[in-house]
């Protein structure tokens, strides 16, 4: 059976075939490593990562919790520091073993295809149906969590959770490396709240002279993760709302340069990489119109939270923008969305 009849305006299903579940991310060919590898001069690394049990609280997200370790146990006994003697006592090892219960989406992460659908008429009969990229459905490509059981697509009948299509393990697999490219608002809008649009970008790539080709992947520094990081667990919402330039997903000139850019993925520094809500109105509307477009339409994967500033500065003291960007999330089956640890090398 056909998954659809009908694909949305502006959107690129069944481009890179109609079983597709990588999207933009497929432009992420051998050469476009190859780009990557020929900006490696110094040999530097750069770690683009917050600590992942930053921001600290739930003030961003009153859904997605701090990450919590704990000791694995057997029997009852915790196993960190655990003296291996205690099962033979010829041994003089010393056994630390650990386990996390962690939202995928607390800190630097991935958000995978899977994270934001939309209701849509992909049979071309005048029903919108929840649907993801290309066309993958809810309830059956995308399960339910137990206990959600409402509408089309409401029951998992015990075959499990989770994305079963467009899950974040399949950017593991690929290995979301290739060359990436900076663009540095903090540089031109300092670290308060900035609302950009196509114009705000298109006059600093000019400026910067930043040429952004098929196959890159925008990385955008905002300044929001460094106030994450000054304030050190304890988030003040109130301030961080204010701060750090965030897209403005409503501006339809952005979304076909983005289209139009061929780029592979965004990586922000902020919370959302757009600005939320958006300024959309209508009856009917996306609330996350640049989500909307970019993993609904295109397949093109966000990231959020990432740490940039310390890459920035060398970059700018460098007079450099492009860099080998390695940042592959987790290998978790059904996830929608993963931390990562990005790695920037110059």
């Amino acid at each position: 059976m056909t998954r659809w009849t009908n694909r949305p305006e502006g959107s690129n299903w069944g481009d890179f075939g109609p079983d597709d579940q990588l999207g933009r991310v497929n432009l992420l060919t051998h050469e476009q490593v190859l780009k990557g590898v020929r900006e490696v001069r110094e040999g530097k690394v750069f770690c683009l990562s917050l600590p992942l049990d930053l921001p600290g609280g739930m003030v961003l997200n009153p859904r997605r919790k701090p990450p919590r370790l704990a000791a694995t146990e057997r029997d009852g006994v915790p196993y960190m520091n655990f003296p291996m003697e205690n099962l033979d006592t010829a041994s003089i090892d010393v056994l630390s073993d650990d386990q996390v219960t962690l939202s995928l989406q607390y800190s630097t992460q991935w958000d995978a295809l899977a994270h934001i659908g939309a209701q849509f008429d992909v049979d071309g009969n005048g029903t919108p149906r929840k649907v993801y990229y290309n066309g993958y459905r809810a309830g059956t490509d995308v399960l339910d969590a137990p206990g959600h059981e409402e509408g089309e697509g409401c029951c998992d009948h015990g075959t499990g959770f989770g994305a079963k299509k467009l899950s974040v393990d399949n950017f593991a697999v690929k290995g979301m490396q290739g060359r990436g490219v900076m663009v540095d608002f903090v540089r031109h809008f300092g670290h308060g709240r900035t609302l950009i649009g196509y114009q705000e970008l298109a006059a600093i790539l000019e400026s910067d002279r930043i040429q952004v080709e098929s196959g890159d992947m925008l990385v955008l520094r905002t300044g929001f993760a460094e106030t994450v990081l000054e304030m050190a667990g304890n988030p003040d919402g109130d301030k961080l709302h204010q701060a750090g330039a965030v897209l403005d997903g409503a501006d339809t000139q952005l979304l076909n340069w983005i289209t139009e850019s061929g780029i592979a993925a965004i990586c922000a520094d902020n919370y959302a990489v757009e600005a939320y809500p958006a300024r959309t109105e209508g009856a009917k509307k996306s609330l996350l119109p640049l989500h909307h477009h970019c993993l609904f339409k295109l397949g093109l994967p966000l990231a959020e939270l990432w740490y940039l500033r310390d890459l920035a500065e060398w970059l700018q003291a460098n007079q450099r923008n492009r860099f080998l960007l390695t940042a592959p999330p987790l290998r978790l089956p059904g996830a929608v969305g993963s931390p990562v640890t990005p790695i920037a090398t110059v």
